[in-house]
């Protein structure tokens, strides 16, 4: 540095430093250090910075007011520092000879504020409203620009006058501009141009914060506040950042998800790409030459050698996705830990500083703001490591959630087999939720070994070759934690092998709640649940004695290292005396080895449990897929809009064929009809041209959009309007032409609501014949290319069954011109279709038209024969005398509601459903050949009634209630029920084991502080045994309570669990039927899915947690309180503080879980999905799914 600041100017002077009551640092080191770091920090930034500012170009903003300030204020910098520097070389002009020092810094600082001002018009051009970078800069400008202002105050007024009146000048003018800088660069710019922040009315503000409001997540405030005034509800929340969307994240993983697939699939074909080629005739005649092979025992070795399948992994895709997002956290994590060891050293520092006399008071005052600043800056740092950690569990989970569900929607039907719907829920409820829990501290597999070793070091310097005794305890730890680690993975199997098992069962109970309510089998269900359940349970026992030894030996791991380390230190050597100094700062590395010792093995552990779902996630995942291309859709060259030709198709292919040999054309706009016995494959050649079987043979092509109508109806949990709509836009017109053509505009007379009226889920509250016409309504108004009818006639009575023929289906109904595929069995329709096709155990026997298949005698006119009778009796029916010749259709309509129900019913008997049959033909449906052809017209011809919202009932309550929750603080009865399911008994015996486990921590540290006191009065010889004994004592009889206590915890958690689970499976099965008909079956799966799972998993370790961070903090304030009992005056304040911010977050989080349930729980669809009905099953692999 002389050479830089010549001998007059030293870099270091000690007694004006430290030894001064005045302290002032050297001219050269504030010219070097002080003014070239926050250069060198710029500088090596900016390259880095430059390249994320191309990569992430989010809009332009305008030039404002503030951002000229900033510039000018930037150029002014630049013209103040290289004042100096020609200031410089006109003094040496002049003669004054300067060190170099005056040239080189005047010219870096005018470089870099160049370079900040590029900065701030590079990030307006890139949309960057508030720079951390900058901020940064300016910060650190203004620290370090403090020193040099204090300085020159000092010799200014030490000194009669100034000598060098424009360097000081010039500086002044320095220091107000970067401060003038840094007060703006807290301000935000204006949003970019065309941002969706611009156009969105409920932004979320954080997208908005500058970077100081988000490091302090200051942002955050408003909705804290609003959360303390009143429960939050869902319209209070702020939209959602674009980029935390699963329409942004769900298709970034399966990006990741199709790539490592292909990969495994190319390299699978390489590997099978083994071709065997003969080698040329030998030109020599030697015959059986021993270097040479046969070809016949190439051939063998080659297929002796087994081929194994390379797995895509899907723990490489969440990394790609996922992993660079996450990264930032970790370079926060890791700048945490560096900072962590400052205070040990600072701690040091002030016992040493407490020891020695005649030092100057403001090393204490430093020393102290140092370690509060160290603290403050500590906590800033991981609570950005925490923010970007649950930002990334989150994009994971929803990422996750939405991957299953499209999965869900598109496996094959073999695969459906092995995939369970109770798997499907527990896979997108738990097995989700664990990534998202595990992400939070999934740092602290390297962060923990880090910070061990970081505080071993420390240690020796401390202790020296003592520490290594600490060492061989802690490895001597690692097997035993390890075979519990094993154990944790194969009970954790075993948990969610019997969870699925347990959900399976209960989705199917809910499913046939009324039939087991109808036959009271509620106990026998109850007690094959609950038999699925103890097995959950003792495994979930197994593993909580296994966590509770982890935990008792990860808990005494510290204490063990220090008592290890200080027994071997003090014995070792006569002259190694434990003084206060090495024995506190021995303790606070311990105290910082406590957290990673104990979040280590929960790591590993839940490491562990998220690899399980991990493995149950990727096997879902790798499923087979139904092939999209099955099914030619862009088949444009043929002349007809339904074509197979021969076709062979299974529902698995390693089942066998279900369809042969299928050759069927359809001409565009005519009417197909499909016959044949119960079981020929009927419905299972609709499925084929749905894409939803397995083509083996055959080509298959539909041109256009597809409506399709189940055999069962698909019913949403909307207003009637919405369900036929569908997401369509509403024509009045054209609405009211389908209500009629569908039979539905008596219903609405009686409805309610009209067509307004809420359906329950599955369409609870309309009977069957009413969802069949909703459905065929539904596939109307979508005004598809190509119908494909699966029996939709045979739910509805007869007279219904001839008016949806006649205005709907049929030759001369609303879809004439359509091309449309009918299932049916009723005969009496078949001679008005175009074409029919004949089933005959999965094989077209026969197509052509009626009179064709007649003359044929064949399987068609066994058909006949075999449904000719019945078909008689309803077509007698159907053709009684009319009653009532008015327009009006179906005036007593309503009937057929009751009818409908009935014929729903099990235990009717069949003479009883005829009679009222008749009576509602007799009393509505006469028909004549007139009122046909006036039906057929009405649509255009009549008055459309008042629109149904006029005709709403005021006070009609909906049926499908919204999910109701508690708000605000958690009721002291919720907590007193827990205990009491744990049993009050035991958990007060909980409470005094945790409180014993503190008073033998406390008694630990006490004694070692004794211990310390030794050095002082030169006893330490004669009490060594007996201190290291009794402080052994202590620390063992800790950890014996924390086993005791960790135990008898488990115990009474999964005794909590039982009874919980036992009183909701009985009060459900007891709940009256009028409850699962206005409650979704998702609402009350997640009853027992995800709460369930967290009154198993989660509650216990929040239970564990509290209470040892209660009794911790409780005897510290003891122990600070008896050794310092003035403290006792700062805990008032503290606590309020602490007290009131615990309010608000404890509203919040009371708010929180309940938003996130209502928005992310299961809905039914979900199981409906998954047992496999087809029209919601595969949306993707066809035209919307319109018709049901």
């Amino acid at each position: 540095m002389e050479r830089l600041c010549g001998p007059e100017l030293p870099f270091w002077v000690a007694n004006q430093t430290l030894h001064s009551d005045q302290p002032d640092l050297p001219v050269c080191f504030q010219l070097t250090v002080l003014s070239w770091l926050p250069c060198i920090y710029l500088w090596a930034v900016s390259p880095i910075y430059f390249f994320y500012l191309k990569k992430n170009n989010r809009g332009y903003i305008m030039m404002s007011i503030m951002n000229r300030f900033k510039t000018v204020f930037g150029m002014l910098l630049w013209l103040v520092c290289w004042t100096d520097l020609f200031y410089t070389l006109h003094e040496r002009q002049q003669g004054l000879s300067q060190p170099p020092i005056f040239f080189i810094t005047p010219l870096v600082l005018g470089m870099t504020m160049l370079l900040a001002t590029f900065l701030i018009q590079f990030e307006r051009l890139r949309g960057v409203q508030s720079s951390g970078v900058l901020f940064i800069f300016w910060f650190l400008s203004v620290l370090c620009a403090i020193v040099p202002f204090r300085s020159k105050i000092l010799q200014a007024s030490s000194q009669v006058e100034v000598t060098d009146k424009l360097r000081f000048t010039t500086f002044y003018f320095y220091f107000g501009l970067v401060v003038l800088e840094l007060i703006l660069c807290c301000f935000n710019e204006k949003p970019p141009l065309f941002s969706n922040v611009v156009t969105d009315p409920n932004v979320c503000p954080e997208s908005m914060a500058g970077f100081l409001s988000t490091m302090t997540f200051w942002w955050f405030t408003s909705m804290a506040i609003k959360g303390y005034k009143m429960p939050l509800e869902a319209k209070d929340l702020w939209s959602l950042n674009p980029r935390d969307s699963s329409k942004a994240m769900v298709p970034k993983l399966l990006k990741e998800w199709e790539k490592e697939q292909a990969k495994a699939k190319s390299k699978q074909n390489l590997s099978n790409d083994v071709a065997y080629s003969k080698p040329p005739p030998s030109t020599t005649n030697h015959i059986g030459s021993e270097s040479e092979t046969s070809p016949e025992e190439v051939e063998v070795l080659l297929s002796s050698q087994k081929v194994i399948p390379r797995q895509p992994s899907f723990l490489r895709s969440l990394i790609r996705a996922f992993g660079p997002y996450f990264l930032i956290g970790s370079a926060y994590k890791l700048l945490q830990d560096v900072i962590t060891f400052v205070n040990p050293q600072l701690l040091r520092m002030l016992i040493s500083f407490t020891k020695q006399k005649g030092v100057p008071d403001w090393w204490g005052y430093a020393l102290a703001f140092l370690m509060f600043f160290t603290a403050f800056l500590q906590t800033l740092i991981l609570h950005q490591h925490f923010q970007y950690c649950f930002v990334t569990g989150m994009h994971i989970r929803t990422a996750l959630i939405g991957a299953i569900y499209r999965k869900s929607l598109v496996i094959t039907n073999a695969a459906k087999r092995s995939s369970t719907v109770g798997e499907v829920v527990n896979l997108m409820s738990v097995d989700a939720q664990r990534f998202m829990d595990l992400t939070t501290f999934l740092n602290m597999l390297w962060s923990a070994p880090l910070q061990i070793m970081l505080a071993l070091y420390f240690l020796w310097q401390n202790l020296g070759p003592s520490v290594l005794a600490g060492v061989a305890v802690m490895i001597l730890l690692i097997p035993f934690n390890a075979v519990i680690a094993m154990k944790s993975r194969a009970y954790q199997v075993e948990q969610m092998q019997h969870k699925d098992s347990r959900i399976k069962l209960m989705n199917e109970i809910l499913n046939g709640i009324k039939v087991l309510k109808l036959y009271a089998w509620e106990n026998s269900f109850k007690e094959k649940v609950l038999a699925i359940r103890q097995k959950e349970l003792n495994v979930l026992k197994k593993a909580a004695y296994l966590g509770a030894l982890s935990t008792m030996a990860w808990t005494s791991a510290p204490f063990l290292v220090a008592l290890t380390t200080f027994a071997v230190y003090v014995t070792v050597d006569e002259n190694n005396i434990l003084d206060a100094e090495k024995a506190f700062v021995s303790l606070s590395l311990f105290n910082i080895l406590r957290f990673p010792l104990n979040m280590l093995p929960q790591v590993i552990s839940s490491l562990v449990q998220t690899s399980v779902s991990l493995k149950r996630i990727q096997s879902f995942l790798s499923h087979d897929e139904l092939d999209p291309n099955s099914v030619d859709r862009k088949n444009t060259a043929s002349d007809f809009s339904v074509t197979v030709v021969n076709g062979k198709f299974t529902w698995a292919k390693e089942d066998p064929p279900v369809l042969h040999n299928i050759n069927v054309l359809v001409p565009q706009g005519s009417l197909l009809a499909i016959v044949g016995h119960v079981g020929c494959g009927k419905s299972s050649l609709i499925s084929s041209l749905l894409g939803e079987m397995e083509k083996l043979e055959g080509d298959v092509s539909i041109r256009g959009s597809v409506a399709y109508v189940p055999q069962q109806a698909w019913i949403q949990n909307a207003t009637l309007r919405d369900n036929i709509l569908f997401g369509k836009t509403y024509n009045e017109q054209k609405y009211h032409c389908v209500l009629e053509a569908c039979a539905l505009t008596p219903d609405l007379q009686v409805l309610p609501g009209g067509d307004m009226t809420e359906i329950g889920e599955k369409g609870i509250n309309l009977s069957g014949g009413q969802r069949q016409r909703v459905s065929l309504a539904r596939a109307l108004y979508s005004d598809a290319d190509v119908y494909l009818l699966d029996d939709p006639l045979s739910a509805v009575d007869a007279h219904v069954s001839k008016h949806i023929f006649d205005n709907l289906i049929g030759p001369e109904g609303a879809l004439k011109g359509k091309t449309r595929i009918l299932v049916t069995h009723g005969i009496s329709y078949l001679p008005q279709v175009d074409n029919i096709v004949v089933m005959v155990d999965g094989r077209v026997s026969e197509m052509g038209s009626y009179q064709e298949l007649l003359k044929q005698n064949g399987a068609f006119a066994e058909f006949l024969r075999n449904y000719a009778l019945e078909d008689i009796v309803e077509e007698d029916e159907a053709t009684e005398e009319i009653i009532d010749d008015d327009e009006e259709l179906f005036p007593e309509d309503t009937l057929s509601n009751h009818i409908d129900m009935v014929d729903s019913e099990p235990g009717i008997n069949e003479a009883k459903r005829k009679f009222i049959r008749q009576i509602s033909i007799i009393s509505a449906d006469g028909e004549t050949p007139k009122s046909r052809s006036v039906r057929r017209h009405a649509c255009s011809q009549r008055k459309h009634p008042e629109p149904q919202e006029k005709k709403q009932l005021d006070g009609m309550e909906k049926l499908i209630q919204a999910e109701t929750a508690e708000t605000g603080r958690v009721k002291l009865k919720v907590y007193l029920e827990y205990a009491k399911a744990v049993g009050l008994l035991l958990s007060v015996l909980i409470c005094v084991l945790y409180g014993c486990q503190s008073a033998a921590a406390i008694g630990a540290n006490i004694w070692l502080s004794e211990w310390t006191n030794d050095a002082l009065q030169n006893q330490t010889e004669d009490n060594v045994n007996m201190r290291v004994g009794v402080y052994a004592a202590l620390g063992i009889t800790q950890g014996v309570l924390v086993m005791i206590s960790s135990f008898t915890l488990a115990m009474g958690n999964i005794g909590a669990a039982r009874k919980l689970h036992h009183n909701l499976l009985t009060n459900k099965l007891h709940t009256l039927q009028s409850f699962f008909d206005t409650t979704p079956i998702g609402r009350i799966i997640n009853r027992f899915s995800k709460d369930i799972y967290i009154i198993d998993e989660t509650l216990p370790s929040t239970v564990l947690m509290f209470l040892g961070t209660f009794f911790v903090s409780l005897s510290t304030m003891i122990v600070i309180i008896s050794s310092t009992p003035i403290f006792a005056v700062v805990i008032a304040p503290l606590a309020f503080v602490y007290v009131f911010v615990q309010v608000c977050c404890c509203w919040l989080t009371a708010c929180c879980p309940r938003l996130t349930v209502w928005y992310g729980q299961p809905s039914s669809c979900t199981a409906r999905c998954s047992r496999g009905s087809c029209e919601r099953r595969r949306p993707s692999l066809r035209a919307p799914p319109l018709g049901g």
